[in-house]
């Protein structure tokens, strides 16, 4: 004999109805027989008890309906495809310029949340890099997960200066799985000042494993001061100097951006107010070769509530009709 489900226990409540609703019936029966022996009346009725029956089982029968009864009839195989997306944010101190809105940092957190709201079925992953980098989440398609870790990125998470590419490059190559069929994207939100100078060297290797870097410059070519903050208070302290005391100035770095990208056949695009730029990698990412990424067994069932409200109605009704009772005068 198969299980028997319940889509919807929520409704559950409703399984007090039928008691609820007979005892204010049996209330009513003794409200009139009070009523009637005043007037010195008497009633018999030959269906009451089969109608309390009827009324009763009717009740709960559509009750249960309301529950959504259920059995599994089976399982089908269901394959969901989709892209591996590692997304390279910089946090170097650089990223704390003003010269984009509210700031390079908080814009690309904005960038990387307008991407996880477009994605469908494809696994991201976050590395942040400065002067390192480390898998600050692995690949997945939870993507209340992904918001929770861009929730936290800032420029503290890595200790030093400057802005490695070719490292956080590296650290994604390492860790995208290699078996997969399809392809495999970088997305790099970063103001270019790459310090290495290697991360080309690691671009021009990544082709024959399917790797497509996309690039977003964040930051304009005039630039701007990198403020200093307390630590403790968030108070801003001042802007950042060089040995000599002048103001250091933080420009996008175009070049490189647009260099990593097209030795990997992807595309560099410069962040925009109104973000646009990632419903463009979004459409260049449907030209993709998707991998299938995992398989889901959906169970199939049978719903069959409409016999237990059919049956209910139909006791309910012939309760309701059921004669009540024959009345005569006591002597």
């Amino acid at each position: 004999m198969r299980d028997i489900d319940f889509l919807y226990l929520e409704n559950s409540i409703f399984i007090i109805f039928p008691i609820l609703v007979l005892v204010i019936i049996w209330l009513g029966y003794k409200k009139k027989a009070s009523i009637l022996a005043f007037f010195k009346l008497s009633f018999n009725s030959k269906f009451k008890l089969l109608r309390f029956i009827s009324l009763f089982i009717g009740l709960g029968l559509i009750s249960l309906a309301l529950l959504g009864p259920m059995t599994e009839i089976g399982v089908t195989e269901v394959k969901s495809s989709g892209l591996d997306i590692y997304v390279l944010i910089d946090t170097s101190k650089s990223m704390l310029v003003e010269d984009v809105l509210p700031s390079r940092i908080e814009k690309s957190k904005t960038l990387v949340e307008d991407l996880i709201n477009q994605l469908d079925g494809d696994r991201i992953g976050f590395i942040p890099f400065a002067s390192t980098a480390y898998v600050q989440m692995p690949l997945t398609d939870d993507y209340d997960l992904a918001r929770m870790f861009v929730d936290v990125i800032d420029t503290d998470m890595i200790s030093g200066g400057g802005s490695n590419v070719a490292k956080a490059l590296e650290v994604a190559k390492a860790s995208f799985d290699l078996s997969a069929t399809g392809d495999k994207v970088i997305l790099v939100i970063s103001d270019g000042e790459e310090q290495s100078g290697e991360a080309t060297l690691i671009t021009e290797a990544m082709e024959e494993d399917q790797i497509h870097v996309y690039t977003i410059g964040m930051g304009t070519i005039e630039g701007g001061l990198i403020p200093e903050y307390n630590t403790l208070t968030n108070e801003k302290l001042g802007y950042k100097k060089d040995n000599e005391g002048h103001a250091i100035v933080s420009k996008l770095n175009e070049s490189m951006l647009r260099s990593i990208a097209a030795d990997t056949d992807g595309a560099y695009y410069q962040s925009t107010l109104s973000s646009n730029e990632i419903s463009d990698i979004i459409n260049e990412f449907t030209k993709l070769n998707k991998s299938d990424i995992k398989t889901n067994q959906v169970k199939n069932y049978e719903h069959f509530y409409q016999y237990f409200l059919g049956v209910g109605v139909l006791l309910l009704f012939l309760g309701l009709v059921y004669p009540e009772r024959r009345m005569s005068h006591e002597d």
